[in-house]
Order: C-alpha cells, then structure tokens, then sequence
C-alpha cells in the first residue's frame, strides 16, 4: 500500500509540474499578429463589413438622391448656349487700359445694348485670360454696337500685343438649334441606356442586372443633382462627360459581380460562409482594385481641369473634366456601397438563399457544434478501448508453443525456390496463351 501510495504521489506530482509548464508555455505563446487597416485593405481578407451594414448605406444613398432630386427640382439646371441658345462675346482680359474687371464689362454690355448680361466670367490666368459674356440672342446691330464699345472702352490687346477691334469674337446659337441639339443628346442618352441594359442582361442574372441597372440611374441622378446643386453650366461636353462616367460606373460594377458571381459558384452546396458573407469578401477582395482605378483616373482628370482653367481658359475642357471627376466619385460609391448591397437583398428574398442561410445558421450554431462533438467523441472511444497499455499486453501474453515455426508454404532464409507443378513456364511475350 506505501509503495502504491508513493506511485500515485509521484505521478501528481509530474502532473502538476506538466500543468505548470503548459501555463509557463500558454504566457510566453507570441500573440496573434494585429494586421493594419492598410494591411486588411490590401489583402481583401474580408474585414470590413459592407453587406452586413447595408441598412446604413441604403439610408446614406436615399439622403444623396433626396437632395440630389430636390436641388433639381428647385434650383434647375444652368444650360450652356448650345442648348439653351443666345450670344457669346469673348476678348482678352489684357487691355490698354489694364487688366479689364467683370462689373465694368457688365456696366459697358448694359449700356450699349440696353439690358444686363446674363454672366459675365474671367477664365484662364496670365496672359490667356479671357472674358467671357453671355447673354440672350442679340441681333447682328446689338452685336456690333456692343463690340464697338467694348473695344472703346478696354482696347483689349491682339496676338501682336497691339490693341485690335479682331480680338474681340461673337458666336450665335438660336433657340432651333438648342432644341436640336437637346433631342440628340437625349437620344443618346437613352440608346446607351438601353444598349447597357440588353448586356447586363444576357451577361448576368436578373437579380444583377437589376442592381447594375439602379446603379446607372443612382449615378445618373446624383451626377444631375450635384450640377444642379452648384450651378455647373450643362453643355454638349457634360453630356459626353456623363455618357463617359456611366461606362466607367458600369465597368466598376461589373468588376464586383464578377468576383461576386465567382464567390457564390455552387454556394448552396457549401455551408461555410452564407450568401451575403460571400458577396461581402468578394466587395473586399476588389477594394484595392476599385480604389486604385478610381485614383488612377482622377489624375488625369485633375490635370486636365488645372490646363483648363488656370493655364488655357479653355471652357469645354473644362465642363469634360468636372463631369467626369464628380461621375468616378460617385461611380467608385455606387459600385461598392449600393449595387452588391442591393444584389444581395434581392437575392434574400428567394427560397434558395433563405434556405441555405439557414442551414448555416444551424452549423453554427451551438447545440450543432455539442452534437458534432459527441459524435467525435463516441466515434473515438472504441477505438481507445481497443488499445491497452503494452505492460498489460506483455504480462497477459502467452508464449506460443511453437513460436520458432514457419508459417506454412513460407521457404526458408537461402532454400532454393521450388517451381510449382503444373504451371506453364512464362514466354515472355503478351497474350501467349491468348489464342
């Protein structure tokens, strides 16, 4: 009893001193590394909830278009003479007399024509400056009679640096031809529209290219309401600047749907992740990408804007430029925060995807991982009440009375092998006894 006690003292002690080093090992265990907010963007570990706040974004999405729509409503669009029709006089801002100011341009228009213009800009800086004057349709005598007096009035100096009467230029465009050019570019509006709608169509589901679809007019009406907004001049260069930011929107979305679609192959098969969990890292996976195009073509972008303006005065670079920079803004919002959002709540809403979010609900959920558990656990203990310890085998075992005998038709170590009776001796050649 003494010596059985001894062993069991013994072996609480080794215990205890394993449990003690167990603890020693858990508190110099290095922890888990803490990845950067950089390190998670670029690696697209899915670490930034996007889908699962989807309520969130839809309620920042509704306030963008609500105020987008109401400053249309209220404000209405500035129409550039292309399509609103009217006059256009331009000179350069250097004069005789000095750099030419924008109120005494306006007190000369008002003077030789009778009535105020309706603006009156300085563009471009330096030497290219130029002062632009717009206002309604003026007759071929208002339009001299004006250009007369400006010239009076400022002496705005030529290409030879000399003052000239040439420096000054006019352009018309009549109400007719706004129109025209109003229908046209609505008309273009429309076939794109349509043209994109027909690919997202056959390229995709329904469901995607319902979102795709919402997406465009997203992008359509907060690009509208923003110009509406800040009093931007719409012109033919804006509707060719928009068409541009809709491809660009569209080639963003469809980047995300295809990782989506890639993502979600077979989903109803696996239970790992859901359906939304999925659509989610795929929004991770191309947040760099979507990230780097955008920042790739606002460079330009910007540069074009900074020619335009201080260096060039050049307008319709100008209306390009602000189209397209405000329209890959809200483009790179719209692809991420409201198109895969709005794909995945559509998708819940059919029996397949609530289906299997439930039953990846059940995997995880607790009472599933305790029966996964037992069931391990009784699939284990046969196999541990089989094994015995070898002190125990050793001392049950029996010696064989002939453990030296060969197992039968096993020849001895260097006897030579014995051809069997009957057996054919082999040829060497394939399907010999094949005849």
């Amino acid at each position: 009893m003494a010596a059985k006690k001894t062993k069991e003292d013994d072996a609480a002690v080794e215990l205890t001193e394993a449990s003690a080093d167990t603890v020693e090992a858990k508190s110099t265990a290095p922890a888990l590394p803490h990845h950067s907010f950089l390190s998670r963007l670029y690696t697209g570990t899915g670490a930034f909830e996007v889908v699962g706040r989807r309520k969130l974004w839809y309620g920042v999405s509704g306030a963008i278009v609500a105020i987008a729509v109401l400053s249309i409503i209220i404000r209405g669009f500035t129409f550039g003479i292309d399509f609103k029709g009217g006059t256009t006089v331009s000179m350069p801002a250097a004069g005789a007399t000095g750099t030419v100011r924008v109120a005494d341009v306006s007190d000369t228009f008002t003077k030789a024509v009778g009535h105020g213009p309706e603006s009156v800009v300085i563009v471009g800086s330096g030497s290219s400056a130029t002062v632009q004057i717009r206002s309604e349709h003026l007759t071929n005598d208002q339009t001299a009679k004006l250009r007369t007096a400006l010239f009076d009035a400022f002496a705005p100096k030529g290409t030879d640096g000399k003052p000239s009467k040439a420096a000054i230029s006019d352009s018309a465009v009549s109400e007719t031809w706004g129109d025209q050019i109003t229908k046209k570019a609505l008309i273009a509006l429309a076939v794109f529209l349509v043209l994109v709608g027909l690919y997202i169509m056959v390229r995709y589901e329904r469901y995607m290219a319902i979102s795709a679809l919402a997406t465009m007019v997203f992008d359509l009406s907060v690009t509208a309401g923003v110009y509406a907004l800040v009093g931007f001049e719409v012109t033919p260069a804006t509707v060719i600047g928009l068409l541009t930011i809709l491809g660009f929107s569209l080639y963003d979305t469809v980047i995300v749907f295809d990782k989506v679609e890639e993502n979600t192959h077979d989903f109803q098969h696996k239970t790992r992740r859901t359906f939304a969990e999925q659509a989610n890292l795929a929004i991770n996976q191309t947040f760099m990408r979507s990230i780097n195009t955008s920042l790739i073509s606002v460079l330009p972008i910007l540069a074009l804007m900074v020619v335009a303006v201080w260096l060039l005065g050049v307008g319709t670079l100008k209306d390009l430029a602000l189209v397209q920079l405000v329209g890959i803004i809200v483009g790179t919002y719209s692809s991420i925060f409201f198109a895969t959002p709005l794909l995945v709540t559509l998708r819940e809403r059919t029996e397949l995807v609530r289906t299997h979010t439930r039953r990846v609900g059940k995997r995880r959920s607790p009472g599933a991982r305790a029966s996964a558990n037992e069931t391990v656990t009784e699939s284990a203990d046969p196999e541990q009440a089989s094994e015995k310890p070898e002190d125990t085998v050793e001392e049950n075992a029996e010696p064989a009375p002939e453990a030296t005998k060969r197992a039968p038709n096993k020849p001895a170590p260097g006897a030579r092998p014995v051809r069997p009776t009957g057996a054919r001796r082999p040829t060497g050649k394939r399907n010999a006894g094949k005849r």
